[in-house]
């Protein structure tokens, strides 16, 4: 959606090599108004587009796709695509409608640039594992590359939403993946939740949106430390609602 940052850079790099030298790369920037809730930020949404293109051409992009509104939504579109379980729990459950909003658009796009490989970040696990589910699903011809999370130098998750941090929550942000990782080392999901909601909730003016340890290939709650989950978090710091998540793997 724009506002690109080295983390947006680094998919750009590793889509490159993914691409090769004869291989067309393209980006698409586009800040879709359909995965904004009522009270969330899209008309004050960071749209920094000649910055965003300079990252986009020195990252190795060969073209960058920027629709309107009006290219993307027709004023009688009535199409829109759902997800129906991946969808329910952590950022689906606090913000209704948003993965349909997400399904829609990414559907659309790919659609538009028909690639063969698209990449996603792995800070938003939920986003990818329904993309992944949607092109399972509904048959799209491509294949879908995840990408690790990048952090700043301090561990904070690379976000166009940390831009909105002052000076004093930039320092206290880093403590939200401190408090994860701490977390982790736990015997048990139960264990696991509770301290990181304990270290989360003493880092001042954090307010905790969700924090939940789930199956990391159903989203579901995770019973045991016997399979693959990850811990996930969305904390509000100020004006930013930050998310992350780390994975747990599983204790044999």
């Amino acid at each position: 959606m724009g506002a690109l940052h080295h983390g947006h850079a680094a998919l750009i790099r590793q889509a490159r090599r993914v691409a090769g030298k004869n291989g067309a790369l393209i980006v698409s920037i586009f800040v879709n108004p359909t995965q904004f809730g009522p009270r969330e930020d899209f008309s004050a949404y960071p749209r920094p587009l000649k910055l965003d293109l300079k990252t986009c051409r020195e990252a190795g992009a060969d073209a960058v796709f920027l629709p309107s509104v009006s290219d993307m939504y027709p004023s009688d579109a009535s199409v829109s695509v759902n997800e129906n379980s991946l969808s329910s729990t952590l950022c689906g459950g606090s913000r209704p409608g948003h993965f349909s909003g997400v399904c829609t658009v990414v559907a659309k796009l790919f659609n538009i640039v028909t690639p063969t490989h698209a990449l996603f970040g792995e800070k938003d696990w939920q986003q990818l594992a329904i993309i992944r589910r949607m092109i399972r699903d509904l048959d799209f011809n491509l294949e879908i590359i995840p990408c690790p999370t990048i952090r700043e130098s301090d561990g904070l998750a690379a976000s166009s939403r940390n831009a909105y941090l002052t000076a004093s929550e930039r320092r206290l942000a880093p403590e939200i993946h401190a408090s994860l990782l701490l977390a982790s080392e736990k015997t048990t999901p139960s264990k696991v939740v509770a301290e990181a909601l304990k270290r989360i909730s003493k880092i001042p003016g954090a307010r905790i949106d969700y924090v939940q340890a789930v199956d990391a290939a159903t989203l579901q709650p995770l019973r045991n430390r016997r399979a693959e989950g990850r811990l996930a978090v969305a904390v509000f710091l100020g004006k930013a609602r930050l998310i992350d998540n780390i994975s747990l793997p599983a204790i044999p």
